[in-house]
């Protein structure tokens, strides 16, 4: 048997996450609580912009949406499109307020994730956001370390230019 609920800031979560912009208007003119969370820590703006939902991204933007807000693990809105390669969403975000360099628990960034899973748009774009390249997560690693470790040459040609500029 599936459960379905009906409370207020379940359905928003819900509409968050599947990029019903109508609904999630209607939620925050009635006054659902934006911060609100899921099991996992996800607010409404983690899972509009994790699940790719641009429109909605911009709705609970506008609407002040915590742009900062970390879920159970540390991990940002930020760091979740940075991790599934959605460079609109990350440009949105950042031109809204997002830290850049935020950490999460086991200190990972935005940078970290891109090099990590290969989203070199997104190495490329929080290179020119200015994200630093010298921060270490929990075991030592820097972006470009973890870059190596994964063999990605289209990001560690991009920080080489990068670092080069800044000369």
């Amino acid at each position: 048997m599936t459960f379905h609920s009906t409370h207020p800031e379940d359905l928003f979560l819900d509409a968050a996450r599947k990029g019903d912009v109508e609904h999630l208007k209607q939620a925050i003119a009635s006054g659902v609580e934006l911060e609100t969370r899921d099991g996992r820590g996800f607010t409404a703006l983690i899972l509009a912009s994790y699940n790719e939902h641009p429109e909605a991204v911009k709705v609970l933007l506008e609407a002040k949406a915590n742009v900062n807000a970390q879920d159970a693990g540390g991990n940002t809105a930020l760091m979740g499109v940075s991790f599934k390669g959605y460079d609109d969403i990350a440009r949105l975000l950042l031109e809204n307020g997002a830290k850049l360099d935020q950490q999460t628990g086991n200190g990972g960034t935005a940078l970290m994730f891109a090099a990590l899973f290969g989203k070199n748009t997104l190495v490329k774009t929080l290179l020119e956001y200015g994200a630093d390249m010298s921060i270490q997560d929990a075991r030592g690693f820097t972006a470009y370390g973890l870059a190596v470790q994964q063999g990605n040459e289209e990001a560690l040609d991009l920080f080489r230019k990068h670092e080069q500029q800044a000369d």
